[in-house]
């Protein structure tokens, strides 16, 4: 079996859309689901998330419609969206975080178009993973030091937007990278070669004032 981190957050539908791939990865690749916490790798690497600039917002809104039908997969997206990400997050993680949790919960945010950080959001969640008192679940300080150690985790990986799979020390980032990750699994010296080697330590030509 070969090991994977899938890191990712409910916030972003890229990883539900990349999650429904899950069935046609290779079988012996193991997967870990990874909360985090998406504002924290923002923060820490000092970047605008995609909702934060007003026309990607726009693209990428209809481009997660548009790869929801290509994939024939239910969709809609909340009546609020950036949204609050800590409820489903710390729902998922106090139920267990397992793939099926996870699963659970994209389901009733990304399926059925549910509000996750209001209240009805909020119980839809918890009875979707078998939850009977969210705000106790959710105020449990183990389940907020692991979501805060996922993030620090990520950061440690070098991930830097979500979803991202770490195999191998290796970041792929979104769901455009999955066939590159594949890739690498049948080929670990893929990133060896003399011209990925000197890609991957170009110094930087320019630098932005920020």
């Amino acid at each position: 079996m070969t090991k994977a981190k899938w890191y990712f957050d409910f916030i972003s539908p890229f990883a539900y859309l990349q999650l429904a791939r899950f069935p046609k990865l290779p079988p012996d690749l193991d997967i870990t689901p990874v909360p985090v916490l998406f504002s924290a790798l923002l923060k820490h690497w000092g970047q605008l998330g995609p909702a934060e600039i007003p026309p990607k917002r726009r693209f990428v809104y209809r481009f997660f419609q548009w790869n929801a039908d290509q994939l024939g997969l239910p969709f809609a997206m909340p009546p609020r969206h950036p949204y609050n990400p800590l409820p489903p997050l710390r729902l998922c993680l106090a139920a267990g975080g397992q793939l099926s949790h996870v699963r659970a919960v994209f389901d009733v945010i990304y399926g059925k178009g549910v509000q996750p950080d209001a209240p009805e959001g909020i119980e839809a969640i918890a009875a979707a993973l078998g939850i009977s008192d969210p705000e106790a679940a959710m105020a449990e300080g183990v389940v907020k030091d692991t979501l805060r150690a996922n993030s620090e985790a990520a950061i440690a990986d070098g991930v830097f937007g979500v979803p991202s799979f770490v195999v191998g020390g290796e970041v792929f980032w979104g769901g455009d990278a999955t066939q590159m990750m594949l890739n690498y699994l049948d080929n670990p010296a893929l990133f060896e070669t003399a011209e990925m080697k000197r890609i991957s330590d170009m110094p930087m030509g320019l630098v932005r004032a920020k």
